[in-house]
């Protein structure tokens, strides 16, 4: 057996269904669209969800729920990433060269999530409580980026 001996199997394969090539096609004159009515003429074409007249779906649900307008986005980093990357300073034009970030929209985000065995200093726009505390405890120090020094955690 060879390649070029290989078929589908039977059923598999039809024939493309040509219209508008003539009477003596059976699928001519009218195009299998069949006589008068809202689909036989061109220009056809509805809109999603249309149904006829009736009541679409999409508006007989209820809806719930609100999409705040002045949500921010943040690019976000966590400390793992860091701590698995060359060098002690990390700032948003950095991450980005590296790829480690692909956009910034409102700003740099630094989450607490993994360890951190060594000294760094980290540049973002906002710092969770989680990733402050663990970049100080490591000796390290976090920069915010255009706004107020980071927090300092409460020493009990």
């Amino acid at each position: 057996m060879n390649l070029s001996g290989l078929k589908p199997p039977p059923g598999q394969k039809h024939t493309r269904k040509r219209i508008g090539r003539g009477m003596g096609s059976g699928l001519g004159k009218t195009s299998t669209r069949g006589s008068k009515g809202q689909r036989d003429g061109t220009g056809l074409g509805q809109k999603r969800g249309f149904e006829g007249g009736q009541m679409p779906l999409h508006r007989r649900l209820p809806k719930r729920g609100f999409t705040n307008i002045f949500k921010k986005q943040y690019a976000i980093v966590n400390l793992e990433t860091l701590e698995k990357l060359e060098g002690d300073t990390f700032t948003p034009d950095r991450l980005m060269e590296r790829g480690i970030v692909k956009k910034l929209h409102e700003g740099l985000k630094v989450l607490g999530s993994g360890q951190l065995t060594r000294k760094l200093r980290v540049e973002a726009h906002l710092f969770s409580k989680s990733a402050l505390d663990k970049i100080q405890a490591a000796g390290g120090e976090a920069v915010v980026i255009g706004g107020a020094p980071p927090m300092k955690p409460d020493v009990a």
